[in-house]
């Protein structure tokens, strides 16, 4: 499967046990959501974007945003030190579904962006995640850019059948990219 198509679970971080099982460090809110995997795509070399099938046999989510996985056929410590340090992902067709503001960032690249003072204000081109704040890129219909954090008091409401996110863009924000 392309990596494309998937979104990143979390990565292998260590061994337990002598049975070949490994300990998984899920990237995710809510670990319990995932306690019943079937299978998981492992990025076995990190310099290419090839993702290799896994069939699980058991999973224990544990305490503190873990899991112990056993995988089909990885069962001595020798097979299961290949694995180790590996990312993990799942198809996006297994991402739970978000409703009322919430998103995935990757969900809303192309939806249009209206703000309640302002209105139309472009396109979603991209969602940067950085560390202290997420942004949305939008690329406005005069090619310029506006950026535009996420936060509850900005996003208004998420239309998915329309592809249309209301904003409330902090006072005198949108000016700044645009004059």
């Amino acid at each position: 499967m392309n990596i494309e198509e998937c979104f990143y679970l979390g990565y292998t971080s260590k061994l337990h046990g002598k049975q070949g099982e490994l300990i998984a460090k899920l990237d995710v809110d809510n670990p319990e959501k995932y306690k019943k995997l079937e299978s998981v795509l492992i990025r076995v070399h990190k310099q290419d974007n090839v993702l290799i099938p896994f069939f699980i046999t058991n999973t224990q989510v544990l305490n503190n945003g873990t899991i112990k996985l056993k995988i089909d056929d990885v069962d001595s410590v020798d097979s299961a030190k290949e694995l180790i340090g590996k990312e993990l992902y799942l198809p996006l067709t297994q991402l739970p579904k978000l409703t009322g503001n919430k998103f995935y960032y990757h969900e809303v690249v192309g939806y249009k962006v209206v703000d309640e003072i302002k209105g139309e204000l472009g396109i979603i081109k991209e969602v940067l995640d950085y560390p202290t704040q997420a942004i949305i890129e939008i690329t406005h219909p005069s090619k310029k850019e506006i950026l535009i954090p996420i936060t509850d008091q900005v996003i208004k409401n998420v239309n998915r059948e329309e592809q249309l996110i209301e904003v409330l863009a902090p006072e005198g924000l949108i000016d700044l990219y645009l004059d």
